[in-house]
């Protein structure tokens, strides 16, 4: 009787660790199923045909006397040198420099890669070199200084995270990324007030500034219909409709009247 007992409690045991292992492996199979994926992958950049590829070039120009550039006092810190005059309006002969342009419109629901090579920001002679800078969302921003003073690199953002950081002479270069589309993003130096330049963060690589000479352009767009932005950093903003046929290498001009956008 008592072996018959024993041999019951243990048939018992055993179907009690048989029916925990099942329950185990239930809640395991529902945590894997229900668990969140691991990120996916960016979406694959669209295809652009190189052989039907053409291009939007052109001059900007200022209507009107060009502001007198104010003068800027480095003696604040005996190791700046250089120019000493505001970048604000920069137009020699009527050529506008520094104007950020951009396909604002038109690219539907392309995406691009996102180039690997970084954009470089210099600092010399306590000052922002470009004024003026483009780069792709994601796309890294290598920042550089090659001043004998402490700069602290302070950029503002609306739409993007704002980050202040020190960096000293000689000191590496400092790598950061901006992760949301703004234009003129402006960024300053907490250690000189004069400091300023504005980044421009867009989503695809069909960008340019105009040089000294008024002239920019943009390679490598697809056939398609364009609103082109033109974007000047006290002028605000014009844009321009632009149609760009298989390999035309099209023409678009664009002037800011003094006094008015």
């Amino acid at each position: 009787m008592k072996n018959s007992r024993l041999a019951f409690l243990l048939l018992l045991a055993f179907a009690g660790l048989l029916l925990l292992a099942a329950c185990n492996k239930k809640e395991n199979t529902e945590q894997s199923t229900s668990a969140p994926s691991s990120a996916s992958p960016a979406p694959a950049a669209t295809p652009i045909d190189p052989a039907t590829v053409g291009s939007v070039s052109g001059s900007v120009k200022y209507d009107g006397s060009a502001p007198k550039p104010s003068k800027i006092d480095m003696s604040q810190d005996p190791a700046c040198k250089g120019a000493n005059e505001a970048e604000t309006i920069v137009a020699d002969g009527g050529k506008l420099a520094n104007v950020f342009v951009y396909v604002k419109d038109g690219l539907g629901s392309r995406t691009f890669d996102v180039p690997k090579d970084p954009v470089v920001l210099d600092q010399s002679g306590c000052r922002y070199h470009p004024h003026v800078l483009g780069v792709m969302a994601g796309q890294t921003v290598q920042i550089k200084n090659d001043d004998p003073t402490t700069h602290n690199i302070h950029p503002t953002p609306k739409d993007n995270r704002e980050w202040n950081e020190s960096q000293p002479p000689q000191a590496a270069p400092i790598e950061k990324n901006f992760a949301r589309e703004e234009i003129m993003l402006p960024v300053k130096c907490n250690q000189h007030p004069w400091m300023k330049m504005y980044i421009n963060v867009v989503k695809s690589p069909f960008y340019a500034v105009t040089d000294k000479d008024g002239k920019y352009e943009i390679k490598g767009l697809p056939p398609g219909d364009y609103t082109v932005a033109f974007v000047q950093e006290k002028l605000g903003e014009q844009t321009q409709k632009v149609t760009v046929a298989p390999k035309e290498s099209k023409t678009a001009d664009q002037t800011f009247k003094a006094g008015g956008m």
